[in-house]
């Protein structure tokens, strides 16, 4: 797949290359929650945070935009793992439309996490990955638990 990379976009990567040596894969502007995200080749990603953050803090007074850092993966599913950490992906379940994806999260309670606030988090799960992997994330839900799990606590309850 061929993604278009635009002036400010490669100027916004040189700036990171310049101030962090680490090397960003792509950068995409989102102008409707105002940051940068950045995707960052993998094994990079302390360098272009740096010590306890400083990196990120003065890339971001300097372009004036909040940043956001994400570390690329090969496979879809490691990658939007990634992005929704520290939530945990349990998989990647069908939906109704070819190329169309559910995410499965392993906690109801990462619900909140993934989506975000005003739905940032999923909006930045459903760019990268339809940019990355020409795939559409269509719903999240959470992920049924597996018989084998539930069954040693059914035994516990019967030896009461």
């Amino acid at each position: 797949m061929e993604r278009s990379i635009g002036f400010k976009e490669r100027r916004y990567i040189e700036e990171l290359r310049i101030l962090t040596r680490s090397t960003a894969v792509d950068c995409i502007i989102d102008d409707r929650f105002d940051r940068v995200i950045y995707v960052i080749k993998p094994g990079d990603m302390g360098l272009a945070i740096g010590k306890k953050g400083e990196n990120i803090q003065r890339l971001s007074r300097q372009l004036g935009r909040r940043l956001e850092m994400v570390e690329y993966a090969e496979t879809p599913e490691a990658f939007i793992a990634n992005i929704i950490r520290p939530a945990e992906l349990a998989g990647l379940g069908p939906a109704s439309a070819e190329r169309e994806v559910d995410l499965l999260l392993r906690h109801r309670e990462d619900l909140g996490i993934v989506i975000g606030r005003n739905g940032c988090t999923i909006e930045k799960v459903r760019l990268l990955v339809r940019r990355f992997f020409e795939i559409v994330v269509d719903d999240v839900r959470v992920a049924p638990e597996t018989d084998a799990a539930a069954a040693p606590e059914e035994e516990a309850d019967h030896e009461d």
